[in-house]
């Protein structure tokens, strides 16, 4: 009986870990249950969980559905979850093409290219482009790290969106940007 609440209770919190953080992967989820992989690849089974590749398909596949202002390919990263005009998430890793050639840091433009573009995909509107943006970069991102860039959409003036954006790297946080998007009329003016 014991054993049975005991699973019980592991089970809602491996769904709750995975609702905060959909990309956790196995050996972080055995980690911060205490158990075995095989415990947690057992238990996800158990639960019809996908695993983190399939976790971060079926993601991207319904965020690139709702994408309207920009083409998937357009995207610096991969588009995880977008909630237009609230909220998105997307995820880069990073590599050696990225760094500089022989610190293994990876360059400020990246970082910015991924979150400027996620910061136009959340603003719903055929067209949309940065306005302005306020950078600052708080630790550097190395080669093989996992970028996870969140987006969240504040206050709307007219055309104008800020939307803030935070990039972490695990849970460290390596930037935060403040851009100001605005949504475009798609007519030309000649």
């Amino acid at each position: 009986m014991a054993r049975s609440i005991f699973k019980q209770m592991r089970h809602k919190n491996l769904l709750e870990l995975l609702e905060a953080n959909p990309l956790l992967t196995d050996e972080e989820l055995a980690r911060n249950l205490k158990v075995s992989i095989s415990t947690i690849r057992l238990d996800r089974a158990l639960l019809g969980l996908p695993e983190l590749r399939e976790r971060m398909r079926r993601m991207a596949q319904k965020a690139n559905q709702r994408l309207r202002s920009l083409r998937q390919e357009e995207v610096i990263g991969e588009l995880l979850e977008l909630e237009p005009d609230c909220l998105a998430l997307s995820y880069l890793m990073t590599s050696k093409e990225m760094a500089f050639r022989h610190t293994g840091i990876v360059w400020d433009h990246y970082i910015y290219s991924q979150a400027s573009t996620l910061a136009m995909a959340v603003v719903e509107a055929d067209m949309v482009v940065t306005g302005a943006a306020r950078v600052r970069y708080k630790a550097p991102a190395h080669v093989g790290d996992k970028l996870i860039a969140r987006a969240k959409v504040g206050v709307r003036k007219g055309n104008k969106n800020v939307v803030s954006v935070r990039t972490r790297v695990g849970q460290l946080e390596i930037f935060v940007g403040r851009f100001i998007v605005v949504a475009c009329s798609s007519e030309v003016e000649n």
